[in-house]
């Protein structure tokens, strides 16, 4: 993984985890150790999903990058309909507070948003490609008058 994608990934997983850390404590002082164990639970769902994610939205846009903003689409309605999906296979489970659960991955997921299009802001990405190193010009196309 090169590093840019790492750094984004930092930069992203961190404030995440961030927010988890809080929500764990609110939970737990709200619902005791079922709401702590819930809201680290969601915490660490988000983070899954949404690396996981960025990891293959990273490799479609190097190997295919005509498919980047489609794929990118794609993928967020896809993790969005399984974190759904997820919540309602365990809105009756007794392990865990399903409360904290559930707003812990919505906050969790709102930081992972916010942080992702914060750093994508900041990237100093090129889009224009550079000249080629073998040192030819380039050659001309229109007509000569």
């Amino acid at each position: 993984m090169p590093s840019n994608d790492v750094r984004t990934l930092l930069h992203t997983a961190v404030p995440t985890a961030a927010t988890g850390l809080v929500a764990a404590v609110v939970s737990a002082v709200v619902a005791g150790g079922k709401g702590a164990l819930g809201a680290v639970l969601g915490t660490v769902v988000v983070i899954g999903f949404m690396g996981v994610g960025m990891v293959v939205l990273q490799r479609t846009a190097r190997n295919l990058p005509h498919l980047f903003q489609a794929m990118g689409l794609m993928l967020y309605m896809a993790q969005l309909l399984l974190l759904f999906m997820l919540m309602a296979l365990f809105k009756g489970t007794t392990a865990f507070d399903f409360k904290a659960f559930a707003f812990s991955l919505l906050a969790a997921t709102i930081v992972w948003v916010v942080a992702q299009a914060r750093v994508f802001m900041k990237a100093k990405i090129m889009y224009v490609e550079p000249e080629s190193s073998k040192g030819e010009k380039p050659q001309k196309t229109g007509s000569s008058s």
